[in-house]
């Protein structure tokens, strides 16, 4: 990427630039049937400094990043904050990608490494809950309010999850931060283990043990609900 380009997101006066690029993006992604350019041409033009081309590699995984973010924190400001700042790493280490993986594996590895690192931080606090109030003092759960997108999705499932979205959050926070990151890609994204591990940067079969523990704990913690 040449250096005016870099320039962009020095300090907070970049910070900000690339902010409001962002949000304008997600405003724009519903309803606008624009055809998709594949990834790899977009990375070779945003590397050559044109940013339309690095906004569209935004709009394509826009959606996807921020769900995965509010999946793992349960908190709106957390999830925008991460949000903000994968994209912004992904901008800054733009010229160094060097086609090894997909774009899809790269930002996905950048926003799960930054929620790994939110994940491990509030343990030593208290766990917060994904539970919020409305301003008619109702509870509702964050979760709920992301939507749900993901293939095979279907009416019977997404009632479900509307039910019990609060209880499984609940239990979500018992896991490590990395079991609960296996869990998250395998069955809120519907990644296969061999991609969850290329993300984590761990083996497949490391995966696989880790989304074993994961779903024995859940099983547990919701044991009364079978």
């Amino acid at each position: 990427m040449p250096a005016d380009a870099m320039a962009i997101v020095v300090g907070e006066a970049g910070r900000a630039k690339l902010g409001a690029m962002i949000p304008t993006l997600r405003g724009r992604m519903a309803g606008q049937g624009t055809t998709r350019v594949d990834d790899a041409v977009l990375i070779r033009r945003a590397q050559s400094g044109d940013r339309a081309a690095f906004e569209e590699l935004v709009r394509h995984y826009d959606r996807a990043v921020l769900r995965l973010a509010l999946h793992l924190t349960g908190s709106e400001a957390d999830a925008q904050d991460i949000y903000q700042e994968a994209f912004l790493k992904a901008y800054r280490n733009l010229s160094g990608f060097r086609f090894e993986c997909s774009f899809y594996t790269w930002i996905y590895r950048i926003v799960s490494n930054l929620c790994l690192d939110h994940l491990r931080k509030r343990q030593v606090r208290k766990e917060e809950s994904a539970v919020a109030v409305d301003e008619e003092g109702g509870e509702y759960s964050l979760l709920d309010r992301v939507a749900d997108e993901r293939a095979g999705a279907n009416p019977e499932r997404d009632l479900l999850r509307r039910e019990l979205g609060a209880r499984i959050a609940r239990s979500l926070t018992k896991l490590t931060p990395r079991e609960r990151m296996v869990f998250e890609l395998k069955h809120y994204h519907g990644m296969k283990l061999r991609t969850v591990g290329e993300i984590l940067n761990i083996t497949e079969e490391n995966a696989k043990n880790t989304l074993f523990r994961a779903t024995q704990k859940l099983r547990a913690a919701l044991a009364d609900l079978r």
